[in-house]
């Protein structure tokens, strides 16, 4: 599935894609004008149509999914995911008891699995080429989520996904990080080796990227962040205490650019660092477009 991996090499990636039409411009503009490479597409989310317009210009910017089954909305009708989500069709944020549903209860695994695919599909009928998948807060750590993930993602032309991993991750969590990584080799799957952005989330400014990017270790790095233009108010509740115009501001600043071309190392979306082929995704889109005859 991989051609030749760099041997070190940092992606920028913007989550909460669709999110907000603040969050959209911003991530155009990292991208335009500054570092982003790649930016993960909230299917579901109010915002996600101008988004999908936004990256139809910019064919250089990398999009993946970011599977949203905690915090924000769902894709199918709250009718047909009742266990799921609430009347208002969005799941909450009890993410612990939600893992511990998933895993036991086959009612409401049975859901998942067909909010997941609808993600995925949603995500094809856009015709983007799928670079990677992640989940909102991590949520694919879970292994009952990340098992339906890579099932149900080879009929999308799935190659990458999204290892959570800082090397200043506590001891405990280590072993579970290894058995994920596992999982993800065990499926052929591209994966980062470490990412940036879990111990300064929300706060991933100027002096972050360049702490960053002056201590670049070996492997693939992912730095991932919440960027938007400046508005009225926090972009969600949840959100209130981020600074994503401090974010966007650090994917535009020169010092930071000048930064990741000092380093040496390769800069691109999953697909462009792991010399990944796009032909899979395009083709799995193209079987999921609305009128397509199944092959």
């Amino acid at each position: 599935m991989a051609g030749q991996r760099a041997a070190r090499a940092v992606i920028f990636t913007a989550d909460d894609f669709g999110l907000h039409p603040r969050v959209n411009a911003a991530v155009e503009r990292a991208h335009r004008d500054g570092v982003l490479n790649a930016a993960s597409l909230m299917v579901g989310a109010p915002a996600a149509q101008d988004a999908v317009e936004r990256a139809r210009r910019l064919p250089s910017l990398a999009v993946g999914l970011h599977l949203v089954l905690a915090d924000g909305p769902a894709t199918l009708p709250a009718h047909e995911i009742p266990a799921l989500v609430g009347p208002d069709g969005r799941f909450g944020d009890a993410m612990a008891k939600d893992g511990c549903r998933f895993f036991f209860l086959p009612h409401v695994r049975a859901q998942l699995r067909r909010e997941i695919r609808a993600q995925f599909d949603a995500f094809a009928s856009t015709g983007l080429p799928l670079d990677h998948v992640n989940a909102h807060k991590h949520f694919h750590l879970h292994p009952t989520v990340l098992s339906l993930i890579v099932e149900i993602g080879r009929d999308y032309g799935l190659r990458a996904v999204r290892l959570p991993y800082e090397r200043s991750a506590s001891a405990w969590l280590k072993p579970w990080i290894a058995l994920v990584r596992a999982r993800l080799d065990r499926a052929g799957l591209a994966h980062n080796d470490y990412v940036v952005g879990i111990e300064h989330t929300g706060a991933m400014d100027e002096a972050v990227l360049l702490a960053a990017l002056a201590d670049l270790p070996d492997g693939v790095g992912e730095i991932y962040c919440h960027p938007a233009e400046a508005g009225d108010g926090p972009i969600t509740p949840s959100m209130r205490d981020y600074r994503p115009v401090d974010e966007m501001r650090a994917l535009l600043s020169p010092r930071v650019a000048a930064a990741v071309k000092a380093s040496g190392a390769a800069s691109g979306g999953f697909a462009d660092v792991f010399g990944l082929s796009a032909a899979g995704s395009r083709t799995a889109c193209a079987a999921h477009e609305p009128g397509a005859q199944p092959s």
